[in-house]
């Protein structure tokens, strides 16, 4: 990420507050996690939680490690919660036969059963935002492109 997006440029000394990109990014996903809670506690699912069964419903099932992949989670934050999906029963959790080393991820009929109901999620999100869809996807693209920038430097 170049110094000039890093920090807006122009607005005088580089470690106020109002010029840094970084706050109104980590501010905004704090308000819009935040938002989630009310229609996730109706589903038993922390925002987290919610990623993990998204990625399931898509997929069916996954590797810790391939979760970590696509959600940007370590096995240090996944594994404590997903042992607390198996315990709910949202999930279970085995090793691979061909290496011990590996634990896959597999959506139980109840966490199947549990993507109807989080169907009014996204819904309900969307008429939080005051984005118009063409801004929307714009942002969308936008911090993708930041988030591969930063993910693949480091």
């Amino acid at each position: 990420m170049s110094g000039e997006a890093a920090s807006l440029g122009g607005c005088g000394d580089m470690l106020l507050l109002r010029s840094q990109l970084c706050f109104p990014i980590y501010a905004c996903a704090r308000e819009v996690i935040k938002a989630y809670h009310e229609p996730l506690s109706a589903l038993n699912l922390t925002y987290t939680q919610y990623l993990v069964m998204m990625v399931l419903w898509e997929e069916k099932k996954k590797s810790v490690r391939e979760l970590g992949e696509c959600l940007y989670l370590d096995s240090g934050t996944l594994t404590p919660l997903l042992k607390k999906m198996e315990a709910k029963g949202y999930l279970v959790r085995e090793r691979c036969p061909e290496d011990e080393r590996c634990v896959i991820v597999s959506l139980t009929a109840k966490g199947e059963a549990l993507r109807k109901d989080a169907e009014s999620v996204p819904r309900c999100m969307a008429a939080k935002s005051p984005l118009s869809k063409e801004e929307a996807e714009t942002l969308y693209r936008i911090l993708y492109k930041l988030l591969h920038s930063i993910h693949d430097e480091g």
